[in-house]
């Protein structure tokens, strides 16, 4: 038997279990099994919280498909209420998971995420090209040339400028994107539309997922890119199909600020 909550932040829902408490086994079969809409639980993905010997604590996440991702913004902000709520009060927290150590900071009904500095190495993306940055470059996918730019937060991402995200076909492209022969571990897509200097719209094809409805590392990535394109202020409003984020690039000294919120939904037990 074990014990799991339900969270979801901006409708990014997934499931919980606390693993300094609870022993599972077979984690890539349970996420595949528990985040089935129609037979499991239902979510976006499988969090495990555990005990660190780096940081304040350790956060791992699993995919519907089983596979394991570096990092999620909308996760960690979960977690941190998740601590914050159930395990202690410190309202500053360092998390680590497999994309480095998080700062949290606990303000309220807010929290707020230090991302860290965005990583652009080609190489440690990663993306398959001979140049040292793979910025507003070139690609065709079927029918249509993109301008694609890719960082890392810990896990890749691929932001391409649209006119229209509402209307785009992220179904489409998004699976097409994601497993395009120059990403050796796919990538997650970011499409976004600018609506002026202060404020973006996004959608998200997410890596092992598919289109989320909510993604703070894409968020995150389309405000920085769009600001290195000129496109934007280095503080922008970045809306997604449900909520909106708050986010800060700090051009002195390179890192990433993002302030959202997040809710537990239910929680309950799981019969083995």
């Amino acid at each position: 038997m074990l014990k799991f909550t339900k969270m979801e932040a901006y409708g990014n829902d997934y499931i919980y279990i606390d693993v300094r408490k609870e022993k599972i086994e077979k984690i890539e079969e349970l996420a595949r099994m528990l985040t089935n809409r129609h037979f499991g639980i239902g979510g976006d993905g499988l969090v495990l919280i555990d005990n660190s010997l780096v940081a304040d604590y350790k956060m791992r996440i699993f995919n519907p498909d089983g596979t394991e991702a570096e990092m999620c913004g909308n996760a960690i902000r979960c977690v941190a209420k998740y601590i914050y709520t159930k395990i202690n009060k410190k309202k500053s927290l360092t998390i680590e998971t497999l994309g480095g150590i998080k700062t949290i900071e606990i303000l309220g009904d807010l929290i707020k995420t230090n991302l860290g500095i965005p990583e652009f190495s080609s190489k440690l993306i990663p993306v398959v090209t001979d140049k040292e940055k793979f910025i507003n470059e070139n690609i065709t996918i079927l029918d249509k040339e993109f301008l694609i730019s890719c960082l890392s937060w810990g896990n890749p991402h691929a932001v391409i400028i649209v006119d229209d995200v509402d209307n785009f076909d992220v179904l489409k492209y998004g699976p097409l994107i994601e497993n395009y022969k120059i990403f050796p571990k796919r990538t997650n897509v970011t499409f976004v539309s600018v609506i002026n200097e202060n404020t973006l719209k996004i959608r998200e094809w997410e890596r092992g997922v598919g289109e989320t409805i909510s993604c703070t590392t894409g968020s995150a990535a389309a405000m920085v890119i769009t600001y290195l394109l000129g496109l934007t202020k280095n503080k922008c409003e970045v809306k997604q199909t449900l909520g909106t984020l708050d986010i800060e690039f700090d051009t002195n000294n390179q890192e990433v600020y993002v302030m959202g919120s997040c809710n537990f939904v239910f929680e309950g037990v799981i019969y083995e």
